[in-house]
């Protein structure tokens, strides 16, 4: 860095730390909108705490300066040091107003950085059963590992099915299933003695353990080696949904983005039948609330767009108790279970 970024970075800094302060000082809106217009930089985060401008706005519960701050391109999601977002201070106010001022900022902004699913796909995965006799599929990321499924996620699986079985007068369903993981979820769905059971599972080391488990001889069950995209597109959707569509669909790909959860719904009306039901694992932006809530109120407004409306239901996931050494990818209590029923 040249000696003049390095003054102009200090000047930034000193400009942040200012507008901050006088937020949190509750000074004039006039007087920080001139902080603002002098440069006064919106996506600064404090040295003592991790707090932006946004998160000062929403500590001091002025409404008309988040949604200033918010239309002047401030980080709806930035997080302090303590993991709280500008969205998690309004609702520890109980400041609804503010909050969905923010809320709807991230639904604007929807877009999120793709994981790589082919560097997913050529990596390494480890099945264990830890000291506490969970089951766990394990990835490692420079050097740390990280837990793709854990057995954990056992009671949000049961709730799931429960959901998909309900008020269901005949038996023998058509299931389509997108990512294996720990096969909790498809254990399940056999104890509904599925006409068709069709799994679609793309890592070499998941295809090895379904293979070690005996998945590939169960009666009706049916596996698709690859990505879902390899078969649910316009060329060749028509040779997998069977007569009169699957009567439940379910999806929970690791590696995936938000966007490409959004494309799987616009082929939802080709795989569903007449009063079919589908679901999702709704885990992504779970180590936050704000988040959490976004990413399901965009899946809400997106399912709309194709025609199909969801219904939500609360299920406990706060016994998260064995994590280990496994970057948390899941720490929100409640798990928002969504499910379509389709007219």
């Amino acid at each position: 860095m040249s000696e003049q970024d390095e003054i102009e970075l200090d000047a930034l800094t000193d400009l942040g730390e200012e507008l901050i302060r006088s937020i949190l000082a509750e000074e004039p809106l006039d007087t920080i909108k001139q902080l603002i217009e002098s440069g006064a930089p919106l996506w600064y985060q404090n040295e003592s705490e991790g707090i932006s401008c946004l998160h000062a706005a929403a500590y001091t519960q002025n409404r008309e300066l988040v949604k200033l701050l918010i239309d002047g391109g401030a980080v709806w999601n930035a997080a302090d040091y303590l993991r709280n977002t500008a969205g998690d201070i309004a609702l520890s106010f109980n400041n609804q107003e503010i909050y969905t001022i923010i809320r709807d900022a991230g639904i604007r902004a929807d877009d999120t950085a793709a994981a790589s699913t082919d560097a997913f796909l050529s990596s390494k995965l480890r099945f264990i059963v830890d000291e506490h006799g969970q089951n766990i599929c394990m990835l490692d990321v420079d050097g740390e590992e990280v837990g793709v499924m854990m057995g954990w996620e056992r009671n949000i699986m049961q709730e799931t099915v429960a959901k998909f079985s309900a008020g269901r007068e005949h038996t023998g369903p058509k299931i389509l299933n997108v990512g294996f993981g720990l096969g909790i979820i498809d254990t399940l769905f056999q104890s509904l003695s599925p006409a068709q059971h069709v799994i679609i599972e793309a890592h070499p080391d998941v295809l090895k353990h379904m293979k070690e488990l005996g998945w590939y001889e169960k009666p009706g069950v049916k596996i698709l080696e690859g990505k879902w995209q390899d078969y649910i597109n316009s060329d060749k959707i028509g040779t997998i949904v069977p007569e009169g569509g699957f009567d439940i669909v379910y999806t929970d790909s690791f590696s995936e983005d938000y966007q490409a959860l959004r494309q799987f719904f616009s082929h939802l009306q080709v795989l569903l039948g007449p009063q079919s039901r589908f679901s999702f694992f709704n885990g992504l932006g779970a180590t936050n609330p704000t988040i959490y809530d976004v990413y399901t109120r965009v899946a809400e407004v997106h399912l709309a767009e194709v025609g199909l409306n969801v219904s939500w239901s609360d299920v406990d996931a706060s016994d998260q108790r064995h994590w280990g050494d496994s970057r948390r990818y899941f720490t929100c209590p409640t798990y928002r279970l969504p499910l379509v029923v389709r007219e």
